[in-house]
Formats: structure tokens, sequence, C-alpha cells
């Protein structure tokens, strides 16, 4: 696949800005004593690459935040730490990554683990009309053996040949939707509560909080009751969130979206409202919402075409939701800013 990629920083309308807490860090940019830096990787984002935590060699952690448009192919491996385990929690954008010879698709809202060798794992952000809005948290070993030793039967698999060897080649695990716990985490990143002294307790803190979530796998034998019964509760809220998504112009009603998630509309309301912090129609509104503002900074829908798409019919219903949402009118909403320079479009169509 072709390395070559134009970037264009520009903020998701759906996620502000990155706050002073994610502003270029000491040392997250200098290469290390094995010559690694992740600068060259994202040169040309600029302002899209956000170092939240730059404590990878430090304290063997760091977090960053990532929110640019890619109208082309960005090598992604690049970035990557040689000998090191990364989170993704993928926001928005799609992502490739190569597990052996087999492609792994990273959509929007899924999360996925992978280890870096010397090289690779291979993966690239794909080129999309929506902003690629990203979180990574990076991991070295030494860290992870400190706080895994003795947890190795519940691990998985991947973090287990982790700990026990330096893999020479990358490795993808099975990307999975991101939970409402999870994303309610992440949200938090970007605006630590934490004194500046405890931040990096607070930021070491979210880290273990993350890998807790995604590195281990217990077998249903294994799993206690209690889990149980909270995994099939998340289960049968990400089935009705994708249902949503893929039906946003017209959606099932309750009873219908009941059925297809296998429980009674009742437990459903209650179930989804517990895991989400909302009500079923509040959660349809934002994801509308959501969806208008990115047919929106495509450039190629009209605010009435944006309404209609998503199913409103009322211009006038829709422009105040939007307004109540994004803060400012839908016909004023940001489009995507002109490619950084002539050089950067030219290297995108060589």
């Amino acid at each position: 696949m072709p390395r070559d990629a134009t970037r264009n920083p520009a903020a998701s309308g759906r996620v502000p800005a990155p706050p002073s807490a994610g502003e270029s860090l000491p040392g997250a940019d200098a290469p290390g004593t094995d010559g690694f830096s992740e600068r060259e990787a994202w040169r040309e984002v600029c302002a899209g690459w956000c170092p939240l935590f730059a404590g990878f060699r430090e304290r063997g952690f760091s977090i960053e935040w990532h929110s640019f448009q890619c109208p082309f192919q960005l090598d992604w491996t690049r970035s990557f730490h040689p000998q090191s385990l990364e989170i993704c929690l993928n926001f928005s954008g799609r992502a490739r990554l190569l597990n052996g010879r087999t492609a792994v698709e990273l959509p929007p809202r899924c999360g996925v683990f992978y280890l870096c060798g010397e090289a690779g794992p291979p993966a690239w952000r794909l080129p999309t009309a929506e902003p690629h809005a990203f979180y990574t948290i990076e991991l070295a070993p030494p860290f992870l053996a400190r706080r895994l030793s003795g947890r190795e039967p519940g691990l998985h698999p991947l973090v287990r040949t982790l700990l026990e060897t330096a893999p020479a080649r990358g490795a993808v695990a099975e990307p999975a939707p991101l939970t409402p716990e999870v994303e309610r985490l992440a949200e938090g990143l970007r605006q630590p509560p934490a004194l500046q002294a405890a931040r990096a307790l607070w930021y070491e803190s979210k880290a273990l909080e993350l890998a807790a979530c995604f590195l281990f796998q217990v077998s249903p034998e294994a799993e206690l009751f209690c889990d149980r019964a909270r995994r099939l509760a998340r289960d049968r809220v990400e089935r009705v969130v994708a249902i949503l998504k893929s039906n946003l112009a017209e959606p099932p009603d309750l009873e219908n979206l009941a059925r297809q998630a296998g429980c009674s509309p009742y437990h459903l309301s209650r179930t989804f409202s517990a895991q989400m912090g909302m009500t079923i129609p509040q959660y349809l509104r934002k994801l509308r919402l959501d969806h208008a503002a990115e047919l929106l900074r495509t450039g190629r829908y009209n605010v009435t075409e944006a309404a209609l798409a998503v199913g409103y019919s009322s211009l006038s219903h829709f422009s105040q939701a939007f307004y109540e949402q994004f803060g400012c009118c839908p016909g004023l909403y940001p489009h995507p800013g002109p490619l950084l320079t002539l050089k950067a479009r030219r290297r995108g169509e060589s």
C-alpha cells in the first residue's frame, strides 16, 4: 500500500479541541536512546497529534489524543513504539491493520490492542470524509510485567506472549465495540481533575484501568454470575446501538428493539439507561445529530439534505436540536479547511 499521506488538521465536531492538559509535553518529541521518535510520523498533522502524558521512557506508558482530517492514506505504523503494546480507542475515522496476512478493519467507536514488534504490525489510517479522532495508550513490557505478574491465567494470549518474550513481529487482537464504561473513561482523559503534581499518578491509574478492560480474557466456565449479567447487559446495549446506527432515518420502535435484543421493552429501557447514562430516544437524537454534523463537514450536503438524511422532517426542529448539541446553527457549522500546503497536496497525489 502507498505510504504517502496528506493531512489536514481539523477538530471534530463531536470532540472539542484538546485543553491545556494536552499541550506538547517535554520529551514527547525527543528521540530516545534507540533513536525512535513519533514526531516524524505525525509531522504533517501538527496540532492533530496531542500527547496528553508523555512518559513512555520514564514511566513505561504514554497517552495520546489524535484529531485530524485524512484525505489520503496515512502510514500509521511509523508511530508505534518498538517492543510495546498499544491500545487504540477509535471514536471516529477508519483504520486497517495487518495481523500476519489478514487485514483487520477498525471502524468508528471500536477499540483494539496490538503488539508492536521490531517492525509492525503494518497499519494505516484510511482516507474518509469524517475526521479521525482516537486515543492511543502505549505500554512498555516492563510496565505491564510489574503489574500483571501472577495474573497470567486470565490474560489474553497475546499479552502472555509479550510478557514471555519480546515479539519479533506485530500482532493484532480482535477489535470490539467501545463499551459505555470505556467511552466515559476516555471522555475524561483530556480534562484531568488532578493537580499537576498528581497528574502522572492519575494518568497511570487510567492506563491501568484501560489495560484491565482490554487485556484480560476470561473463559465462559470461569465467569462469575454477576460478571456474566453485566456482559449480557452490555451485549444487549451494543446490539441496540448497532441497530440504531444503521437505521437513523427510520429507527424501529421500542417493542421491535426489545424483540431483537431478546428482552422486554421495560427491561431494555432500564438496562440501556443504566449502561449509557441516557434514554434510548436521547441517544438516538445524539446519533442523528453527530451523523448530520459529519455530513455537513464533508461540504457535500446542505442543511436540509443533512436533516432529511438522519430522519428529521422539520427543519426548525433539526436546527434547534443541532444548536443545543453543538452550540451553533447548522448553516454555520464548519466545513473541513484547505489542505495544509500545496507541497503536501502534491505528495498525496503522487
